[in-house]
């Protein structure tokens, strides 16, 4: 099929920030009783709005996260991001290769992405065309988001393909009508293709696969 719009997830897509962000998540719930190794924490919230994580936080520990913890955690990963993050391993050359439109659909606050897409040089790429789940009612796995960008990019649901990393975004893909490739790379293989995506393990592949 020849897709009209490619709707890309940002981070474990486009920036190498997953292990980088859960990292940080980790440290921060050890200093708040509540420890989970670097694998549980992407198991756990790899897909998550911070809203949520929020909330699965303050469920398992039965009281309310201190009230800095957020900021303190964006301050924290932001500055990790500006020493430590890259784009992900072949992406550009992905880029190059896309003679479609494509935008960026990201469960992360406008100012996270901008600046993860602006460290990695990916920035220019996508201007105009970002869109974050703060825009939208519910985030992912419902479908809002990847509706409200194909919405916004003027392109019927049928019409778009999703780049995923996540169960959950792939949920939400799924759930919006798209088709949707998931990239294998933190996320088991398995439960990607469970949750409803067609399944690749290198960037390298991904431009075959979007040529349909």
């Amino acid at each position: 099929m020849h897709w009209e719009l490619i709707i890309f997830d940002c981070d474990g897509v486009l920036v190498d920030s997953e292990l980088l962000s859960n990292r940080v998540l980790a440290q921060m719930l050890a200093e708040i009783g509540m420890p989970m190794s670097l694998e549980d924490t992407i198991a756990t919230f790899m897909g998550h709005s911070m809203s949520a994580c929020v909330s699965i936080i303050e469920a398992r520990t039965g009281r309310a996260i201190p009230t800095t913890f957020v900021a303190d955690f964006r301050e924290r990963t932001f500055d990790v991001f500006r020493r430590e993050l890259r784009p992900v391993s072949g992406i550009e050359s992905v880029l190059d290769a896309i003679d479609r439109p494509f935008c960026v659909a990201s469960s992360g606050p406008p100012e996270k992405i901008q600046l993860t897409l602006s460290i990695t040089g990916l920035l220019p790429r996508f201007a105009g065309r970002i869109f974050s789940a703060v825009e939208v009612a519910r985030g992912k796995p419902h479908p809002d988001l990847f509706l409200h960008a194909a919405n916004k990019m003027g392109v019927a649901p049928a019409a778009c393909v999703v780049v995923e990393d996540s169960a959950r975004g792939v949920q939400a893909a799924v759930a919006a009508g798209m088709r949707v490739f998931g990239y294998a790379d933190l996320t088991d293989a398995d439960e990607l293709t469970a949750a409803g995506a067609y399944v690749f393990r290198s960037m390298r592949e991904l431009p075959q696969l979007l040529r349909g």
